[in-house]
């Protein structure tokens, strides 16, 4: 059962982040991040440097993202549990930040007097990074559903990963350094949590 239940939510997710990506991205230039790596290493970059860095670390970091995934399919268990329950509502709220936070801030840009400011209202009030913060809900929620024995406890690494990723590596560190001189976005900071509605550490 948790097998079925964890792979319909995966696939809600993933097509839902994908057509947002697609959507947001389509006959733009290349990302940003690959275009500065490609400039450090010049025209003659080392292939295999690129392929292990850009391919390869995303293969890992995903592989190990997934074992929740993986391990419920493996080991299929049909008892339900009232974790498990928690796991479906902590999904919920965080597909909700994830989907609301990002259509809110889409529908910002796309009126011409917004350019050049910064979302500070809807769910953009709770946090700074609310789609940030509804992606690693819903990697606790999958962990949790998948959690069925307490050896399945090393799961965790999952969502602690893509949480750790998210909060110190590559999601809001970046934003945050990119704003952090912004008058305007240091204000913000003040009086909105960085990454957990309502009790998350405010200012930079």
């Amino acid at each position: 059962m948790q097998n079925s239940l964890i792979s319909v939510l995966v696939i809600v997710w993933g097509l839902r982040l994908a057509v947002h990506l697609g959507r947001r991205n389509w006959n733009k230039a290349e990302d940003y991040r690959y275009t500065n790596m490609r400039k450090r290493w010049g025209n003659n970059f080392p292939k295999l440097k690129a392929f292990l860095t850009v391919f390869m670390v995303q293969f890992l970091l995903l592989f190990l993202i997934a074992l929740p995934i993986i391990q419920v399919n493996v080991d299929a268990n049909s008892h339900f549990y009232w974790w498990q329950i928690l796991g479906i509502i902590i999904w919920i709220i965080g597909f909700i930040f994830e989907v609301i936070g990002d259509r809110q801030l889409e529908a910002f840009k796309k009126v011409p007097k917004n350019k050049g400011k910064l979302l500070t209202s809807g769910l953009w009030s709770l946090t700074r990074h609310p789609n940030y913060f509804g992606e690693t809900m819903c990697w606790w929620g999958i962990f949790l559903i998948s959690l069925t024995t307490l050896s399945s406890l090393w799961l965790v690494i999952s969502p602690l990963l893509i949480t750790s990723l998210l909060l110190f590596v590559s999601g809001v560190p970046i934003l945050e350094k990119k704003y952090k001189n912004r008058q305007d976005f240091r204000e913000y900071a003040k009086i909105t949590p960085k990454f957990v509605p309502f009790i998350g550490k405010k200012g930079l």
